[in-house]
């Protein structure tokens, strides 16, 4: 190794508070680009060629680093995001601090942080001079928190030809990954009614607010919580005035589920809503946009080699599976994934965000060892 102590907390901590000084919200480009701009001069001097994606759409732009071993067969892909979902100006609220064992900033636990841990550990092992069995391929997203519309496609075929996908996502309730995390559903629901006088003429009116108190109702008795699908009525907004029926409703829709089988049964059913009441229309707009990940052989093997190199660099790394989609979801079906490696903290998409920082060195030597072992 070249210095003393390659996983040294301190200046890893210092790179990392480099990368959440930049906010990065999602919504912000230009800010995710200079943060993109940052992780590109990172990648300098290294065996590595950086590929930059020009975003679209309102997006920023994605980072594709390759190692400059091994691509010519399926390899390790690295999953990171650079945006967060903290609005500008919030490292005023939450400024880059240190408490205890806490680092307190936007978006460092979700996940700049896991982020910088997995570019750390590429380095040592440029630094190592020997090269690792696989190529290493560092994918970061500028849109992830928005559901990686920009970015699904290339996470998708970058995916599907890697042996391997790590995602540094932040860790699980003291230091757990995830080898699971359900499918995400987003629906609108458009409710088209017939005005009339709600004092003089109500006879002659159909009320949409009123269906969309039929089809909330539908859609809150699709609640299973014991198997783990939910539906959630989030946004709600209907007619002008307290004296007219109502013409027009409006609903938005999220939707959890665990496994394939249960997300084809629960859509099928949300996008055939019908309306209860005649001279009503309901129509239903929407998809899954995260598929489920579930736990499969390939993904639990992955697991297990983890374990095993965590218990040699002396913790016990316990998995768990998760309610919150990631771009783990889009790999998962079809590649060993192992997500929820990046720091230990609390917090996320909070006032209150943070990392331990007692989690940077286990966690950045595993990430090290999953590059050097991995065949």
């Amino acid at each position: 190794m070249t210095t003393a102590h390659p996983f040294d907390p301190t200046p890893i901590l210092e790179g990392i508070r480099r990368w959440v000084e930049i906010e990065t919200p999602t919504e912000s480009p230009e800010q995710v680009n200079k943060l993109a701009d940052l992780v590109t001069e990172g990648y300098r001097g290294l065996p590595a060629t950086v590929e930059r994606i020009a975003g679209h759409s309102g997006c920023g732009d994605h980072l594709v680093a390759r190692s400059s071993w091994g691509q010519d067969a399926p390899g390790i892909l690295v999953l990171s995001h650079l945006d967060t979902v903290h609005p500008l100006g919030f490292i005023e609220r939450l400024p880059f601090r240190i408490a205890g064992d806490s680092a307190f900033g936007p978006g460092i636990y979700d996940m700049k942080g896991g982020a910088y841990l997995a570019y750390h550990a590429f380095r040592q092992v440029c630094a190592d001079g020997a090269r690792p069995p696989l190529s290493i391929t560092q994918l970061y997203v500028s849109d992830e928190e928005i559901g990686s519309p920009t970015s699904r496609a290339l996470i998708e075929s970058e995916g599907r030809k890697a042996k391997y996908v790590l995602v540094t996502e932040p860790a699980r309730d003291g230091g757990k990954v995830v080898t699971g995390r359900k499918g995400v559903g987003r629906f609108e629901v458009f409710i088209k009614g017939v005005p009339s006088h709600a004092g003089t003429r109500p006879q002659d009116g159909r009320s949409a607010i009123r269906e969309l108190g039929n089809v909330i109702q539908t859609l809150e008795a699709m609640n299973d919580l014991k198997r783990g699908v939910t539906v959630n009525v989030g946004v709600v907004r209907g007619g002008t005035r307290p004296n007219v029926i109502a013409e027009e409703a409006y609903a938005e829709v999220d939707t959890r589920v665990p496994t394939i089988a249960d997300s084809e049964e629960l859509v099928a059913k949300i996008l055939s809503l019908k309306s209860r009441t005649e001279g009503v229309t309901v129509k239903v707009i929407g998809e899954l946009n995260r598929p489920p990940y579930e736990k499969s052989n390939a993904g639990a093997a992955l697991y297990e080699h983890a374990r095993t190199l965590a218990a040699e660099i002396g913790f016990d790394l316990i998995d768990t599976s998760t309610g919150g989609g990631s771009d783990g979801n889009f790999t998962a079906p079809h590649t060993a994934t192992l997500d929820g490696l990046g720091v230990d903290g609390q917090g996320a998409h909070t006032h209150y965000e943070q990392m331990y920082i007692s989690s940077i060195e286990p966690r950045a030597r595993l990430l090290y060892r999953l590059y050097q072992t991995l065949r």
